[in-house]
């Protein structure tokens, strides 16, 4: 058997690695200027910082180079898309590699486009001061405020898992005081996410029989993952990372220690307790009878419950503490989410009509029947699962929850964008995707203290303006983009096929 040799052309570098690169570094410096440092930061006091973020000119300097940079990185993230879709890429390291020089600068920056991850530290410090997260919010502690926190946020108790209780108590007794510091370590663990991710995406892929270099590239390395997963520090992305790795455990046939990855990214949001169904069907087998599915459903579920048990023990809260506190993100109402959007239109419909105020009481509705229709989504796709594979299932089961779910944040669309592309994408599914993710990706620059502070005042509506047109550009710079965005004879889908092809294109490439 030949030795498989890996010869990375360098001009990979120049045509894939360096845009992304240099738009990354621009977000960066932009960061400086429009990211959140704490208030008790002592770069803050340091003239050049206070410049960018409280003057004028710096302001509107640090803001364009975020606009900017991001433009860059959805652009060279079309780049890379059109060879990769038209079999110019041969290999995975390409994508890794090119994907590493893009996350470097960012690395470096202050958190970028939220500040929960300031949340993250205060709910440490409450658990090393010996109160209970799931009781209160952070407001309680002494120099909360001061350390970062969304006020929107502080007096919500925590809606995370046992598993990220005691991330984030290790993270604060080492950071001590410094929430600057904390941030910088929650970002190693996202960091450890999306390396799971793209650990786990060749197996998955080639499994379904994707082309993994297709699957990398939107399920890894697009802009969302960029901005929300490594900018943004979010704790999904080491829950989709381990979400990631437990299909691929499942796949290989290792069932019990698939359920214990799978209850650990559970333990990180409960949202991922979605997957345990699904790696029940993996182990009985295609075709199953629906008792020996229900066997293994109770067998998951007995594991996951022990494995909670433990990691509730050592994180010293209740297993299901974090259960009345799943409503903490709907307290929020998104015009993403379409249940509450519906429900805002019809409210305020009702109110010009002479109805009085009643949004509150139609968003409830609304949501309370796009909750309905989710149960009733996710049931047919565990129970009816043929004609697809689990890892769909998961997929879709995804969809439908950020769909019909009472809030939805740019990030929620990571939890399924992964397994989408291993299991493979159509003509019209991959435009859609494509046309998703650079919506989001503007929104995330319009919506942030990148461009403006709310969206309501004219200048911030003008500087949403100006980042969509300037995203817009980017994205439709040259035919072939405006063919991948918009589609035409040309256009390629990720759907599986054999790798006959494929392998024997890398084995002309390595000759």
């Amino acid at each position: 058997m030949p030795v498989r040799r890996i010869s990375l052309d360098l001009g990979w570098f120049g045509l894939y690695a360096l845009p992304g690169f240099l738009g990354s570094t621009f977000m960066a410096v932009g960061a400086l200027g429009v990211g959140w440092f704490p208030l008790s930061a002592d770069i803050l006091q340091w003239k050049f910082i206070d410049f960018v973020q409280t003057e004028t000119i710096g302001l509107a300097l640090t803001r364009s180079f975020v606009v900017v940079g991001a433009a860059l990185i959805l652009q060279a993230w079309l780049v890379v898309g059109i060879d990769a879709l038209h079999g110019k890429i041969l290999q995975i390291e390409t994508i890794y590699f090119s994907l590493a020089a893009w996350l470097l600068p960012i690395l470096t920056a202050p958190p970028l486009f939220s500040r929960d991850v300031y949340s993250y530290f205060m709910q440490g410090k409450m658990q090393l001061a010996g109160n209970n997260p799931y009781e209160s919010g952070v407001s309680g502690v002494p120099g909360w405020f001061q350390s970062g926190v969304d006020p929107l946020w502080g007096d919500a108790p925590t809606p995370y898992g046992p598993v990220f209780l005691l991330i984030e108590k290790a993270i604060a007794a080492i950071s001590q005081d410094s929430s600057l510091a904390a941030s910088y370590l929650f970002r190693l663990t996202s960091i450890l996410g999306v390396a799971f991710i793209c650990l786990s995406i060749p197996y998955l892929a080639r499994a379904h029989g994707v082309n993994p270099v297709s699957a990398a590239w939107i399920g890894v390395m697009n802009p969302l993952v960029l901005m929300h997963f490594v900018a943004g520090s979010h704790n999904d992305a080491l829950m989709v990372g381990l979400m990631c790795i437990a299909m691929m455990i499942a796949l290989r046939g290792h069932f019990v220690a698939a359920v214990i990855v799978a209850t650990l990214a559970l333990g990180i949001k409960p949202v991922a307790i979605v997957l345990l169904p699904f790696l029940a069907l993996i182990a009985a087998g295609s075709g199953a009878s629906l008792i020996r599915r229900a066997k293994y459903g109770a067998i998951a579920g007995l594991i996951a419950l022990s494995t909670l048990f433990i990691t509730s023990a050592l994180a010293e809260t209740g297993p299901f503490g974090w259960i009345g506190s799943l409503a903490t993100p709907g307290t929020v109402k998104s015009w993403l989410s379409p249940t509450t959007a519906i429900g805002m239109l019809t409210g305020g419909t009702l109110r010009l009509l002479g109805f009085g105020n009643v949004i509150d009481t139609s968003v409830g509705l609304t949501r309370l029947i796009g909750s309905v229709l989710l149960a009733i989504v996710l049931v047919l796709l565990i129970i009816r699962p043929a004609g697809r594979s689990a890892t769909r299932g998961v997929a879709l089961s995804f969809v439908a929850l950020v769909v019909l779910g009472p809030v939805v944040q740019p990030w929620y669309l990571l939890w399924s964008i992964p397994l989408l592309a291993v299991t493979g994408l159509g003509h019209k599914q991959l435009r859609i995707m494509v046309l998703a993710i650079a919506a989001f990706t503007v929104h995330g620059i319009a919506n942030s203290s990148a461009t403006a502070d709310t969206f309501l005042e004219l200048s911030d509506g003008i500087a949403m303006v100006l980042a969509g047109l300037t995203l817009g550009l980017a994205m439709l710079a040259s035919k072939a983009e405006r063919s991948l965005i918009l589609g035409d004879s040309t256009e390629q889908d990720m759907l599986p096929t054999t790798f006959a092809e494929i392998e024997s294109a890398k084995e002309r490439e390595l000759a």
